[in-house]
């Protein structure tokens, strides 16, 4: 099954319309004043949906729906949120959990019902979705079931995977929605099945020299998972810190929206351009604690001064390197082509500023983005780091179209070359 970039453009701006409907309902149902800030289509793991949720409190509304495309769609507010929208209904209401319930219900059903008839009205066929079910908890717990449905019957018995395809990674729809003046966000989230849409998405593209098989996109999400892993791995070699890489995810949006993505926290780390097939840029980016923390492990001496020094920035750029080189040799070695990179530049930042001009760069040549986002976490400090890669969207299609899948687990990097 393939995809091209028109189809992947075309159902990316379906869902930001549809999500800028649904959030109208709400504005005008309850006179608070609220704007689609991001929509993005992710490949991802089922395990890793809904990452960004966290750990904090969560109420929404679920629907299931079925048709020309099937699956589940969630409205999720975090639960000071959802108090806000019952007040905006009814003064007072949101001091009840029974009112903010049933306000958060019936909001949610406005919004979702347009959300799902706006698909089922762009591909001239009926969705039908289920009563609208109230659901909360906490972080990603907040959303459907996330265990592949087939999971029992996907292995013969021997360890061998007999399904066809690796339908643990699904496409995912998140259009995130801000409150204006508010640091307030909530989420949608569209969850289709994974056959359905990739069937449906082959049916409306028509630029072919465009298409990228799916199963590749696949391949190339695992990929960058093993360089986040060996990344992972040359910080513990470096400082002794068991770290494990947590969420890959490969994200496609408007090249316009693609600072959004990194979003508005400070950043310190290291930037690359890199070049060969696919060329781009990569971006080793810590928040500031965790370059501190992380620092500091490397140096096992006095700092000059508390906070983020020179020295800290120094170990930064230099672990920017190291990572980097692990990354970016593993998918070398699987595209079986030759990919350098410039020597690492040190920013310190709000992540939009630093992503701004490097999208600038990239948008000069193409209106829409693939954007491979990975994260590292450590349990023995605090600390948490963030690879984010923007390829050239051409060249990131030859490297598909030559991708052995066979090759998919040969990512070791060469360690005297990294050195």
């Amino acid at each position: 099954m393939k995809v091209d970039i028109q189809s992947l453009g075309t159902f990316n701006r379906l869902a930001h319309e549809g999500a800028e409907e649904a959030t109208a309902a709400m504005c005008q149902m309850t006179g608070l004043d609220a704007v689609v800030d991001v929509t993005k289509i992710t490949l991802m793991d089922r395990d890793d949906i809904g990452e960004q949720l966290r750990d904090e409190e969560y109420v929404g509304v679920q629907f299931a729906f079925e048709g020309e495309l099937a699956g589940d769609t969630v409205l999720v507010f975090d639960r000071e949120g959802s108090r806000t929208i019952a007040e905006s209904l009814i003064p007072g209401g949101g001091a009840s959990d029974s009112m903010a319930r049933s306000s958060v219900k019936e909001i949610g059903n406005i919004m979702m019902s347009g959300f799902i008839d706006g698909w089922a009205d762009f591909l001239t066929a009926t969705i039908e979705h289920s009563p609208p079910e109230y659901v909360e908890g906490t972080g990603e717990a907040i959303l459907p079931d996330r265990r592949r449905p087939d999971s029992d019957d996907a292995d013969d018995g021997d360890g061998a995977d007999t399904s066809g395809q690796n339908t643990e990674q699904i496409f995912v729809f998140k259009s995130e929605i801000e409150w204006v003046g508010e640091s307030v966000s909530f989420y949608i989230y569209m969850l289709p099945e994974y056959e359905p849409l990739a069937e449906v998405m082959g049916r409306h593209g028509q630029a072919q020299g465009d298409a990228i098989p799916v199963d590749k996109l696949q391949v190339f999400n695992e990929m960058t998972y093993d360089g986040t892993q060996r990344a992972a791995d040359n910080v513990e070699m470096m400082t002794g810190i068991e770290t494990e890489a947590e969420v890959s995810q490969l994200s496609f949006a408007p090249i316009e929206d693609v600072p959004k993505q990194v979003g508005t926290d400070t950043y310190v780390g290291t930037v690359v351009e890199f070049t060969g097939v696919p060329s781009g840029f990569l971006m080793v980016l810590f928040d500031e604690d965790s370059a501190v923390h992380i620092a500091e492990a490397m140096m096992p001496i006095e700092m000059d001064a508390d906070g983020l020094t020179g020295q800290h920035k120094n170990a930064i750029e230099e672990l920017g390197n190291i990572m980097t080189s692990g990354f970016v040799d593993g998918w070398a070695n699987v595209l079986q082509t030759s990919v350098d990179h410039t020597p690492p530049r040190l920013v310190h930042d709000m992540g939009r500023a630093i992503v701004d001009p490097l999208a600038a760069q990239v948008g000069q040549h193409q209106e829409h983005a693939f954007i491979i986002d990975s994260e590292m976490r450590t349990d023995d400090i605090a600390f948490g780091a963030e690879i984010h890669a923007l390829p050239n969207e051409t060249e990131l299609r030859q490297a598909l179209d030559e991708l052995l899948v066979d090759r998919a687990d040969q990512t070791d990097a060469d360690i005297e070359q990294i050195f």
